[in-house]
């Protein structure tokens, strides 16, 4: 199926890209690694007038370490985010994730931007950046702001971005040295997709959890944070008896309504899934404590 007709712009700078914006509005969209946005326009899901094409603005790429944070550019691959060896070691549950998204195509095409905007309720990255306490970097016409992940992710493809803004930098705080994270999921065998997918972040002090995240996407509307679990974390011992006790309360605070249903996976197959796939991620991370 083709998409409807469309004007295209390729913009060679953010200002530009912001410019393009606010001229078109709400018939515009910002185009990054394409895999997620040009298949739902395929679908006619998404039918924007105009595409802005900001692929090849050289600023909006590469990993950096700043201090005890990790700067990762929106225009980022997957695979390069997969492959790095400061991802591997300061973020290890994004390294998991990025490495499991979609295919190898999609892997060498699609951005962490691109992914975090859309924000897919079964894409892999939102959980892992989540759970890792990362901030958004936004630039809009009124200048630059910085959301918290914990209040990026509204619901079903919806964020704390405005229309006209563009994501410029993903950052994560990289911990101590004490800190250990893992990322695990249940794929969907046609897919790919998480049908769950569960991120958790220990900060570890001699042999006890001192703090937890853990998120999980896939089986809700869009990632979110398991409270209930950080809950019997903090404080326990860091081993895999404790581990499997906390998974035992992924399912705090959520209703049956709460759970994504399709004919693959119902609402009470995810909340089983989510306790599974979260003692596994509990226990991998505390594996390479």
């Amino acid at each position: 199926m083709y998409p409807p007709k469309f004007d295209y712009y390729r913009a060679s700078s953010v200002d530009e890209a912001l410019s393009l914006l606010q001229q078109h509005g709400a018939n515009a969209k910002v185009l990054a690694g394409g895999h997620s946005l040009i298949p739902m326009m395929k679908m006619r899901l998404a039918q924007p007038g105009v595409l802005i094409d900001i692929g090849r603005i050289d600023e909006l790429k590469g990993i950096r370490v700043e201090g005890d944070t990790l700067s990762i550019g929106p225009l980022t691959t997957h695979a390069a985010i997969a492959a790095s060896e400061d991802v591997q070691r300061l973020a290890t549950a994004l390294s998991d994730a990025a490495s499991v998204v979609g295919d190898l195509q999609v892997r060498n095409r699609g951005t962490i931007g691109g992914n975090l905007a859309h924000a897919d309720p079964a894409s892999d990255l939102p959980a892992a950046v989540l759970a890792l306490g990362g901030e958004i970097e936004a630039r809009g016409p009124a200048g630059s702001r910085t959301i918290a992940a914990d209040d990026f992710f509204q619901g079903l493809f919806t964020t704390a971005l405005d229309e006209n803004e563009i994501i410029t930098a993903i950052r994560v705080p990289t911990g101590q040295g004490t800190r250990v994270s893992a990322y695990v999921k249940f794929p969907h065998p046609a897919s790919g997709y998480a049908v769950v997918g569960v991120a958790a972040v220990l900060d570890i002090a001699g042999n006890k959890v001192t703090t937890a995240r853990v998120a999980a996407n896939g089986a809700f509307e869009c990632a979110k944070r398991l409270a209930g679990v950080e809950q019997a974390l903090s404080g326990a011992d860091a081993t895999a008896e404790a581990a499997a006790s906390a998974a035992e309360h992924a399912t705090d605070g959520f209703s049956a309504d709460d759970f994504m249903s399709d004919i693959f996976a119902s609402a009470d197959y995810r909340a089983h899934l989510l306790k599974v796939y979260t003692r596994r991620a509990l226990q991998k991370a505390l594996e390479r404590a």
